[in-house]
């Protein structure tokens, strides 16, 4: 993964629970180019709103993976993610779905439960950071 020797390393030490699929920490080589995706949401290129939760975590990984292959980068690049969603049951539909865009080795990821976001229909919004 990445350019260059080892240019991103994951850790996952035994001795720190698992308890999903993600690593512990990202470790970016002082050779890679890093990429800060802002926080992206479950809309179209129209800009409309997904309907229901699993169509707009959809649409957020697909409008990142744009910002991604704009700078000649893909998923796999990814060594952070940030996920927020606004309702606890939104998990399993938000953890289905990025497993078909995130592989192994998983990222870093942080997965927090937010009370609201920019718009009052907006369920998902993600931001990554990608390495390479």
């Amino acid at each position: 993964m990445g350019e260059g020797p080892m240019a991103i390393k994951f850790h996952n030490p035994k001795s720190v629970a698992l308890a999903g699929k993600y690593s512990l920490g990202a470790e970016v080589a002082p050779n890679a180019r890093l990429l800060y995706v802002s926080g992206q949401v479950g809309v179209d290129s129209k800009g409309k709103l997904g309907a229901g939760i699993e169509k707009q975590v959809e649409l957020t990984w697909k409008n990142i993976g744009q910002v991604l292959k704009s700078a000649g980068m893909g998923y796999k690049d990814i060594v952070k993610i940030t996920g927020f969603i606004t309702d606890a049951r939104y998990m399993t539909a938000y953890r289905e779905v990025r497993g078909r865009f995130i592989g192994e080795p998983y990222p870093a990821s942080t997965l927090v439960i937010v009370s609201g976001l920019a718009d009052p229909g907006m369920m998902v919004e993600i931001e990554v950071v990608a390495a390479k």
